[in-house]
């Protein structure tokens, strides 16, 4: 690949920023070290086509989408994806965040307002989606107006996902087509070959797909900052981690009591009268438990909930309750060594005998009547 100082066309461009895209879209933070450089360089590479796109003025706000050619329309998504790759930045500061968040939204209505002024929003739902977020972009949310019910809310999530997938099938539609061919690298950036006719209607499609995903990303946005801010309120009734633990350690460095690497071996005398039962306070000055224990009112009030009037006597022993589930037949008895213990049959004994005989004919004459599964035609368990 050439340096980013040799001159590209803007095909080029878009093609290398797709590859960085896709190599980020491929991994993930805790799997590849390099996750942020690589998010940060696919941006700046956006960020080269976007700004290459405004110095051609590729687009011009008195054209109509019937203006634009087919090789051009992919020039339409650069925006949406710096959004996107905006919001795969990680960051434990809530402050920087809210910033990246800003960055992602501000992408996302360039993009959506771009695709609006050519009429290439798609569905009509599209555009009052639209129009419901320039009302009020704060608190967006593709469920409309279902508010508070779960029945409305649920109804809602169903349709948005019946149009999501609907979108989905008409994008893959277009491109099982034969008419279709794929550039090599199955993207359509903008090198599809075959029929125009059915190029563009895939470009438009997928432009109509991303609009859908950018209008799902603000309302991911919008939940976003409102569990940020959520946190920043709560913030001050919780002391900083990091200045605790720090307190902690210059505290026993001060005794002398840690290593270099912050282990002790020393038990605090109070915590060893806790261990060893000798009592002593519960809490220290600070407030931190020094031994366990358990809230209750007074000895009084426990003695007092012993055997109420809901409080359940004991009507039998263990001995009779297990007679009892003996005569009930709830006990299995024999197995093991006992099950050998049979008493030999009395050859003498010719009722037992006929007995036995009319009980077995009697099972024969059962089973030849009702074979194995003649009574579950259906295979019901």
């Amino acid at each position: 690949m050439a340096d980013d100082d040799e001159p590209r066309t803007l095909r080029q461009m878009n093609e290398r920023a797709e590859l960085l895209r896709r190599a980020v879209e491929s991994s993930s933070p805790p799997a590849n070290p390099s996750y942020e450089d690589d998010v940060k360089a696919a941006i700046k590479a956006y960020r080269a086509v976007i700004d290459a796109v405004a110095r051609v003025s590729l687009f011009s706000p008195n054209e109509g989408l019937e203006d634009i050619s087919t090789s051009d329309l992919p020039f339409l998504l650069p925006n949406m994806r710096l959004a996107e790759l905006h919001q795969k930045i990680t960051t434990h500061n809530p402050h920087e965040r809210k910033s990246i968040l800003s960055d992602a939204r501000e992408a996302y209505e360039r993009f959506l307002g771009l695709l609006e002024g050519y009429d290439a929003l798609g569905p009509p739902a599209h555009r009052t989606l639209y129009a419901r977020y320039t009302d009020d972009p704060a608190t967006f949310n593709t469920l409309g107006g279902a508010g508070a019910d779960p029945a409305r809310r649920r109804d809602a999530k169903i349709a948005n996902f019946k149009a999501e997938k609907a979108l989905k099938q008409r994008l893959e539609t277009l491109r099982r087509n034969p008419r279709y061919a794929l550039d090599e690298d199955g993207d359509g950036g903008g090198r599809g070959g075959g029929d125009e006719e059915i190029v563009r209607e895939l470009y438009i499609a997928q432009l109509a797909y991303e609009a859908y995903q950018a209008f799902q990303g603000l309302e991911g946005i919008n939940r976003e900052i409102e569990v940020l801010d959520q946190a920043d309120a709560m913030r001050p009734f919780f002391p900083h981690r990091d200045s605790s633990v720090e307190d902690d350690a210059r505290r026993r460095r001060r005794e002398g009591e840690t290593d270099k690497d912050g282990y002790t071996e020393r038990i605090e005398p109070r915590r060893l009268q806790s261990l060893l039962g000798q009592g002593g306070p519960i809490l220290s000055r600070e407030g931190r438990p020094l031994q366990p224990f358990t809230l209750v009112g007074s000895r009084q009030d426990v003695a007092a909930g012993v055997f109420r009037s809901g409080h359940n006597l004991p009507t039998m022993s263990v001995d009779e309750y297990l007679a009892e589930e003996r005569r009930r037949g709830g006990i299995i008895e024999g197995g093991g060594e006992a099950s050998y213990n049979r008493p030999e049959p009395d050859e003498d004994d010719y009722d037992k005998a006929d007995a036995d005989t009319y009980k077995a004919r009697a099972w024969d004459e059962f089973t030849e009547a009702n074979p194995k599964g003649a009574g579950n035609t259906l295979n019901r368990g």
